[in-house]
């Protein structure tokens, strides 16, 4: 682990905590109310969803199949959709509405780093001109990028994972031949995931006519970027430091930052969840609130991903995604799958049942069982890679990640 991911004195996590609070009302790509899209009509699913991951996942409404013993979904449940799914095994354990094709806000930002992420080494540089900050939507979340400063690209990571900043998100993708050569770049990377119900319009989430995903194609992008080890130790990483002053190119001194996914830090009186490792939250104008979490208890790890919460309780897409939490690892074994997450179209064998087609059974399909390595699974009985103990805000606990692991057949 390098060392911007260590601890940091409590001075540091103070400072973090202040640019937290202060930035609690910036929103990843917020458009003004009236520059909206005129999606509110859609306040009821279509009929008929994509049917990839099995025919159960394409209805309307709640998908449960509960056996004996099993506990009752949470009541207090208000998103426009949802899923929990086994992050191992890829089954998924129960869903609301999973294909419907709504707006991602910067839970999009998953699919760009399980993208753009592999491209360049963590220690490549690049100085900041004016024409890599262009193009930004007004109400942007920032992590605070300089013209005429030189980053790192671990620097401009850290500013995408943790303060969600649509600056970072810029000036990689002018790293990557712009913004126009990332957005096709993701698009064809979601296409090689099978992620169905996603369209690309903007690399950051930004509200944008025609951009939409579906909590089921977020969870695939979550379950991809957690193979790769930069991607898991950013999206675990609480606070960290970011360039303020440089002198010739050299960073003189830095300020705290914190980790937007109150999951993992809590903030506001939310509390942080034990077993919490990432993934990525969202909020604009036409979205609403998004995200996707990762959490262990014991030796299963679940994938949660909620957007939209109608409730007015504040934080209410974090406490609603505790609480599926806190029900799919209390149905371990108590639930038949609804359907499951499938594998990349190269890694599903020539000749494996259609994943859009027939009924996913107890999601062991061929497709599902005959995966042996890539983005389709993250096996969970191997080994522990480490501990981070995070200290914030006075609480003390310790997320474990157990990533990457065996992949299990059958």
């Amino acid at each position: 682990m390098s060392d911007s991911h260590a601890a940091r004195p409590t001075s540091h996590l103070k400072k973090a905590a202040v640019l937290f609070a202060a930035s609690a009302l910036t929103f990843a790509g917020a458009l003004p109310a009236a520059a909206a899209d005129k999606d509110k009509k859609d306040d009821k699913p279509p009929a008929s969803m994509s049917r990839v991951g099995g025919a159960q996942l394409g209805k309307p409404g709640t998908q449960v199949n509960l056996q004996g013993g099993a506990p009752v979904l949470p009541k207090d449940l208000t998103a426009k959709s949802w899923l929990v799914a086994d992050a191992e095994s890829g089954e998924v354990l129960a869903s609301h509405n999973a294909h419907w094709k709504l707006p991602p806000a910067s839970t999009l930002k998953m699919l760009f780093a399980d993208t753009v992420l592999p491209k360049f080494p963590k220690t490549t540089t690049h100085k900041v001109v004016p024409s890599d900050l262009a193009g930004m939507g007004a109400g942007s979340s920032l992590v605070g990028v300089k013209e005429g400063f030189t980053y790192s690209v671990h620097d401009l990571w850290l500013g995408v994972f943790l303060r969600s900043g649509n600056d970072a998100v810029h000036v990689l993708s002018a790293m990557n031949q712009g913004v126009a050569q990332t957005v096709k770049d993701m698009q064809a990377h979601a296409d090689e995931l099978q992620a169905g119900d996603t369209h690309v319009v903007s690399p950051d989430g930004y509200d944008m006519p025609g951009q939409h995903s579906s909590a089921y194609d977020l969870t695939l992008f979550a379950r991809s970027g957690l193979h790769k080890k930069d991607f898991r130790e950013y999206a675990a990483t609480p606070t960290a430091e970011f360039p303020m002053k440089q002198k010739k190119g050299k960073t003189t001194e830095h300020f705290g930052i914190q980790n937007t996914n109150r999951l993992l830090t809590g903030s506001l009186g939310l509390p942080a969840y034990k077993g919490i490792a990432g993934v990525k939250n969202g909020n604009t104008t036409n979205a609403g609130s998004t995200f996707t979490g990762v959490a262990e208890r014991g030796d299963r790890v679940l994938l949660v991903t909620v957007m939209n919460p109608k409730a007015k309780e504040s934080q209410a897409v974090y406490k609603e995604t505790a609480r599926l939490f806190d029900w799919g690892f209390k149905a371990d074994g108590k639930v038949s799958p609804v359907g499951h997450l499938v594998g990349p179209k190269s890694e599903t064998p020539a000749g494996a049942a259609s994943p859009s087609s027939g009924d996913a059974g107890p999601a062991k399909s061929a497709a599902h069982a005959a995966v042996t390595g890539g983005s389709s699974g993250v096996g969970i009985a191997l080994a522990i890679v480490g501990g981070v103990l995070v200290v914030l805000a006075g609480a003390v606990f310790v997320v474990r990640k157990k990533w990457p692991l065996r992949i299990t057949k059958g």
